[in-house]
């Protein structure tokens, strides 16, 4: 008897003991998931905003114009001073096969549309929308990817108006097939309520449906 109730509680306290384990070991797992999101939704994030910043950069080298070896130094600098390097490799590091996947293609297309402003394109150039649409069109794949991954409902073009990603049907310059943009006026005239990139003017409400910003992907 003495030995059963012995061996009784030697199984309970070893029941008990690997129910512990077992919760810690739970618990741990959990903390590293949750710890994995919140790393990967914050590099994400860092990724997407240091592409911005240097699309931006490069859009107004485009528009400014310089000598091509200052474009060239110029549209390096800003790669580099917006940090796209530097997060591309955090974002491989952490970042799930998909989204990995989806930000390289987005930054090849970076770089496309880098090559081509330091090889001197304006703004209004075939050269820079034949590179600067597909950017923006990896921009949205992987803002998908990101959306789909952390569970957030699903965008689609329509949502906003549009019939495709790329920006296209909004540009003038693509729309008309030159560097005139649609709907300009005979002389090269822009119409009132936009500017000669097709942007709206300050002051003016964007059109229903659209983002005021059009070229901003």
């Amino acid at each position: 008897m003495e030995w059963a109730t012995l061996a009784a509680t030697l199984g309970g306290g070893l029941i008990a003991i690997a129910g512990t384990v077992l919760a810690d070991r739970l618990r741990t797992r959990q903390e590293h998931r949750r710890g994995l999101r919140e790393r990967r939704r914050e590099v994400y994030t860092e990724f997407i905003a240091a592409a911005g910043a240097a699309h931006t950069e490069l859009r107004r080298l485009a528009q400014s114009g310089a000598g091509a070896a200052g474009l060239e130094e110029a549209s390096r600098a800003a790669l580099t001073d917006a940090r796209v390097y530097e997060v591309r490799e955090r974002l491989f590091l952490d970042a799930s096969a998909r989204i990995a996947g989806t930000g390289q293609t987005m930054f090849e297309r970076l770089r496309a549309l880098r090559r081509t402003v330091a090889a001197g394109a304006g703004i209004s150039t075939s050269a820079f929308h034949d590179v600067y649409h597909p950017y923006l069109d990896a921009v949205w794949a992987y803002r998908e990817a990101v959306r789909s991954e952390l569970e957030g409902p699903a965008l689609a073009p329509s949502d906003f108006g549009w019939s495709a990603w790329d920006g296209r049907e909004r540009c003038p310059h693509c729309a008309e097939g030159g560097a005139g943009g649609a709907g300009a006026l005979p002389g090269g005239r822009v119409p009132e309520g936009r500017t000669p990139e097709g942007r709206l003017s300050e002051g003016r409400a964007p059109l229903p449906g659209r983002a005021g910003r059009d070229d901003v992907p």
